[in-house]
C-alpha cells in the first residue's frame, strides 16, 4: 500500500476535512518525491491520528517524530505555527506528514500522548522552545530551559543573540551541580 492509499482512506473517513494531500518536498533524488503531507485542523486532530493508528488501511503505528516549526516572515504563510507529526507504518511501510497549524496569542493544539505515549517528550520540547501548549498532556512543564525562562528561544522573533537572561542563569561548578 502506498502513502497516497492511506491518504485515500483518510479522504473517504473525514470527507468534511477536505484532505488535499501535497508533497513534503518536490524533488527527492532527482526525482519527483512521493512523500505527502496532510493539514489537519487542531480540533480534530486526535481523531485523524487514532484514525490513522487504528485503521487497517493506513496502520501507521509509529510517530517516528514530532517538531515544530515559526513561520513568521514565510511568504504567503496563512499561520503563525505549526506542528508536524512523522507517521509511520511498519505493516505498509510508509510515511505521512501530518500538519497542524495554529497562531497566538495562545497556540495550543491538543496532545497526542493518548494516541502515542511516545509524543510527551517531544511535546515538551515543542512547548520549550516554541511556547505551543498541549492540552491533556500528562506533565507539561520546560524540559531545555530552566523552569523560571519566560520566552521561547526557536521564535523567530525572539533575538539572536537572547535577551541577557545567561547573565541571570545560576553559575554551576562540578562541586555544586
Amino acid at each position: 500500500m502506498a502513502t497516497a492509499d492511506a491518504v485515500q482512506a483518510l479522504q473517504e473517513r473525514f470527507p468534511d476535512l477536505g484532505i488535499e494531500p501535497r508533497p513534503l518536498m518536490r524533488y527527492l533524488n532527482g526525482k519527483p518525491s512521493d512523500q505527502l503531507w496532510v493539514r489537519v485542523p487542531a480540533d480534530r486532530l486526535l481523531e485523524v491520528l487514532t484514525f490513522l493508528r487504528d485503521d487497517e488501511r493506513t496502520k501507521f503505528e509509529a510517530l517516528a517524530d514530532l517538531g515544530g516549526i515559526d513561520y513568521l516572515n514565510y511568504p504567503d504563510a496563512e499561520d503563525r505555527f505549526a506542528v508536524i507529526y512523522n507517521l509511520l507504518s511498519h505493516t505498509h511501510g510508509h510515511r505521512l506528514w501530518v500538519k497542524v497549524f495554529v497562531n497566538d496569542p495562545d497556540p495550543e493544539i491538543p496532545s497526542a500522548t493518548s494516541v502515542w505515549k511516545g509524543a510527551e517528550w517531544p511535546e515538551r520540547e515543542v512547548f520549550d522552545m516554541f511556547g505551543i501548549r498541549f492540552p491533556g498532556h500528562p506533565d507539561l512543564r520546560r524540559i531545555l530551559m530552566p523552569q523560571n525562562f519566560v520566552d521561547y528561544p526557536l521564535r523567530k522573533d525572539y533575538p539572536l543573540h537572547g535577551k541577557g537572561e545567561r547573565e541571570a542563569f545560576e553559575v554551576l561548578t562540578r562541586d555544586s551541580a
